[in-house]
């Protein structure tokens, strides 16, 4: 590169919408510079003006749309933006996923070196630099317990450089369930960070075609009898996670080549980047005569973890387009998919570990009077494992980064006299022409909006903590002053009630419940549990309204006005839940004061840009589906990187409003748990990042737990500011 100012460049797909509705897809050539990204028509000559430029800056977000389909082509789409004017951004498409990644990776690095700098330049801390963290995903992280909220919080190697998360991909959709976390962490024993998973066991079940296939040991009481226990197979493929995935995703003839129980396979529709509804047919070979062909329609949800693999979920759903097919039966997917994980190299082969899970009930009367019928095409299906490992092996040029394969599909020519027609003439003929399938590649986007950084680089630092860890901890800080807030006086819409089966309520979660970095944390990645909270939890609300409730704190009679009247210091949170209808969990923590030069204060203080780079939630569910939460996870996620913080300061509050629709992953997620809150117990840990040593070790804000919450409990809350209503709102307080 002959301008030394270029950081990153090349050919990449620029994707987007006209006004008419129609999608284009242009080569241009991108250039990323340390202030700018731009793209040109052509590779740029001498003074040419670019096309289009965007200033890079630390308030610019790179944000994952997953992939995309136009006219038969998939590319993975990356959208980056400056949050304070979302209108301007560039939207760039790859063909393949490592493209996509390298571009996400060298923009996010230098989004990172303008917060570092602002940081150092603002707030005069030691802050360590960062590290590209892509690699091909090799050297990222080994936690499989990634939150899907977003951002985990940056690590820094034993260089002192930081990784930066490459995570992709949105929260499962519904009840998609995740099961990839759990026996992971039985397997690899990477359970020591595991505070909120019941473990599943497993029982190795056979050997087979170079495979161990598992069953699983729980009882499945709650499922219909004629879905067997989950089943899965585990085998090693000499190929790149990336191969195996753009293999798997593909539902196109090349399929036949290594799954034998594949027959044919369309698209229903495409959800979003991570999520589409597929219809597929199966080839069982029992008693073919007698059995009738099963058929199937799922979702599929996949993303990308931060240590480089991959999770492809699936779970059945019923579909307006996608109807009973005469002919076949329609089995029903309880739950599975592929987690394609990275092993190291051998004799300079890549070397990655699928396992492919099945929970299945095939239907019809074979299930029931045959049990031998249900586990024979289990095992049929399980075997594609055997197939990719042997469709890797038998040939020896390593492909270049492929294309991610298309998919045809089934309703783009739907009117609705037509569907049932176009369905079964589809099955028998019709293969996309190459060029058709050249151009459905352009349409996937590779978008990590809210990954940003590395958390636990080696899961087996992250081990129960020594004994003289915690006695550094407690000599660190046990001279608070004892003389306690009255919380008597403060009230919130949700009650707190602190006993075990409570429902609605919140109490407060024990701070050592969540790990966070100790002391020595920049010499050795060492965390101890948190303990004592920084300030206390005084009162939650729980409202509802018709739009987004923005400076809740401003309602007279709230615990922060309250407090204020007091001389107390308050920080709000407002999680802000998009829908049609918004929902906001509003969380009150109080101090009698900050202490000057703390970390606590500083961030109080500090500039957006400041406080976008130190915000930290930890979550975790206890209690609740096993889907949600492996969801949510337990990692530390860095707020202001994953979605849009909006901070309020009054005289004697701050107020930081979450928003959780601006991400798509974050929604994501929320849809989910959403949908089941009732049946939730979530635990939320609040606390500023500490990146030096002076600031170490890290300490909570405060931590709560929200046991089963009801949506109808919610309440509209009064947030007029003139005079005359502050006394209407006070009279319907009281």
């Amino acid at each position: 590169m002959s301008n030394p100012k270029v950081v990153y460049e090349g050919w990449m797909v620029r994707y987007g919408r006209r006004k008419i509705g129609r999608s284009f897809i242009h080569m241009r050539y991108f250039v990323l510079e340390s202030r700018l990204l731009a793209y040109y028509k052509k590779k740029p000559q001498d003074n040419v003006v670019p096309t289009k430029t965007l200033l890079i800056d630390g308030n610019c977000r790179v944000e994952d749309r997953g992939l995309k389909t136009h006219n038969g082509h998939m590319v993975y789409v990356l959208s980056i933006y400056n949050k304070k004017e979302k209108y301007n951004r560039i939207t760039m498409a790859a063909f393949n996923i490592q493209e996509a990644l390298i571009w996400k990776e060298k923009i996010e690095s230098v989004i990172d070196q303008h917060q570092e700098s602002q940081a150092t330049n603002g707030n005069k801390y030691i802050s360590f630099e960062y590290k590209s963290g892509v690699d091909n995903g090799r050297n990222a992280s080994s936690s499989e317990h990634d939150s899907q909220y977003s951002a985990a919080e940056d690590e820094d190697d034993s260089h002192r450089s930081l990784l930066r998360r490459t995570t992709i991909g949105n929260g499962p959709p519904e009840s998609v369930y995740d099961w990839t976390k759990e026996f992971d962490s039985d397997l690899v024993n990477q359970n020591s960070n595991n505070q909120a998973f019941s473990r599943k066991h497993w029982r190795l079940l056979q050997c087979q075609n170079g495979l161990r296939i598992f069953e699983e040991l729980d009882e499945v009481d709650i499922l219909p009898k004629s879905c067997s226990r989950a089943m899965k197979a585990v085998g090693v493929v000499e190929a790149t996670c990336e191969e195996i995935f753009e293999l798997i995703m593909g539902m196109d003839t090349t399929r036949c080549e290594w799954d034998c129980s594949f027959q044919y396979g369309s698209l229903v529709e495409e959800v979003d980047g991570h999520t589409a509804i597929l219809y597929h047919r199966l080839q069982l070979d029992w008693f073919p005569l007698f059995v009738w062909p099963r058929d199937l329609c799922y979702v599929r949800y996949w993303r990308r973890n931060d240590d480089g693999s991959y999770v492809v979920l699936f779970r059945s759903r019923e579909h307006e387009n996608c109807g009973p097919q005469p002919g076949f039966v329609r089995a029903h997917i309880e739950s599975g998919g592929y987690n394609i994980s990275p092993l190291k190299p051998r004799n300079g082969r890549p070397r990655t570990q699928v396992q492919h899970l099945m929970q299945i009930d095939l239907k019809g009367w074979g299930v029931g009077y045959v049990s031998s019928f249900q586990q024979h095409c289990l095992l049929q299906m399980l075997n594609s494992v055997a197939g990719l490992r042997e469709y890797y092996s038998q040939t020896d040029d390593r492909p270049v980064a492929p294309r991610i394969p298309v998919m045809v599909n089934m309703t783009s020519v739907s009117s609705s006299s037509k569907k049932s027609k176009k369905l079964q003439s589809s099955a028998h003929h019709h293969s996309p022409s190459l060029d058709q399938i050249h151009a459905a590649n352009r349409n996937s986007v590779l978008l990590d909006e809210y990954s940003d950084d590395d958390e636990d680089l080696q899961a087996d630092q992250e081990a129960m903590p020594s004994t003289f860890e915690i006695e550094d901890k407690r000599t660190g800080y046990e001279e608070e002053s004892t003389d306690q807030i009255d919380l008597s006086i403060f009230s919130g819409n949700l009650r707190r009630d602190d006993h075990d089966k409570a429902r609605n309520c919140w109490t407060l979660s024990n701070g050592n419940n969540f790990r966070v970095r100790s002391k020595r944390f920049c010499y050795d990645k060492s965390k101890i549990p948190a303990g004592k909270h920084l300030m206390d939890l005084v009162a939650v609300d729980w409202f509802k309204d018709k739009k987004r409730m923005d400076h809740v704190a401003r309602r007279p009679g709230c615990a922060a006005q309250v407090a204020s009247d007091k001389g107390l210091f308050s920080i709000v949170f407002n999680l802000q839940v998009p829908g049609s209808t918004h929902y906001s969990m509003v969380f009150y923590f109080v101090t009698k004061e900050l202490v000057p030069g703390s970390l606590l204060q500083r961030f109080v203080d500090g500039d957006d840009e400041f406080r976008n780079s130190r915000l930290k939630l930890i979550p975790s569910v206890p209690k609740g589906s096993w889907i949600v939460r492996q969801s949510v996870g337990s990692t530390p996620c860095l707020l202001g990187k994953a979605v849009d913080c909006n901070y309020i300061r009054g005289p004697k509050y701050l107020e930081v409003d979450i928003d959780i629709g601006s991400s798509t992953v974050a929604n994501g997620v929320l849809g989910l748990v959403v949908g089941v809150i009732t049946t939730l117990v979530v635990d939320m840990a609040f606390l500023i990042q500490a990146n030096s040593t002076n600031e170490l070790p890290e300490r909570l804000i405060g931590a709560v737990r929200v046991s089963h919450i009801e949506l109808s409990s919610a309440i509209v809350p009064v947030l007029e500011t003139d005079p005359s209503d502050s006394l209407k709102s006070e009279n319907m307080d009281t």
